[in-house]
């Protein structure tokens, strides 16, 4: 394995990944809630009585980061190395995993594992050995 030098960026990565568990710390402390965004999605499909606006609004932060940090510097070039089938494809088993798993990689991998919780733990790890696997097969195996 070699690191791209060009390309890494620890301490943009450290930044976001602090980014990523203050919004997660301060939703569970502010309103008891796992940023878990399948699950924070999923509920805008069958609202609770006030229960849209947060759900909007975190979301909204979602969609709006990009937008807004390419006002302060230039975004790195989106590069997707697959066709538009793959992707579907791709969208309808994360969204099987998604519930199958009972919640995603923000639920699991930031809130749960950062809780302990152990439904989390293995969620995570099976998140990564699927990952390992998928690549391992797509370089290797159907190359």
């Amino acid at each position: 394995m070699t690191i791209d030098w060009l390309h890494f960026t620890p301490w943009t990565s450290l930044a976001g990944g602090m980014l990523i568990g203050l919004g997660a710390a301060l939703l569970m402390l502010l309103s008891g809630r796992i940023a878990g965004i399948s699950g924070i999605l999923g509920g805008l499909l069958r609202p609770g009585r006030g229960d849209t606006a947060w759900r909007l609004l975190f979301l909204g932060g979602i969609v709006l980061a990009q937008p807004l940090w390419s006002l302060l510097a230039d975004p790195p070039a989106a590069r997707i190395d697959a066709d538009g089938a793959t992707l579907v494809l791709a969208g309808l088993l994360v969204g099987i995993g998604t519930r199958y798993g009972a919640g995603c990689t923000s639920g699991h991998g930031v809130c749960g594992v950062a809780r302990l919780s152990p439904r989390s733990l293995v969620a995570t790890a099976s998140f990564v050995a699927a990952g390992f696997v998928t690549v391992w097969l797509v370089r290797h195996a159907f190359a």
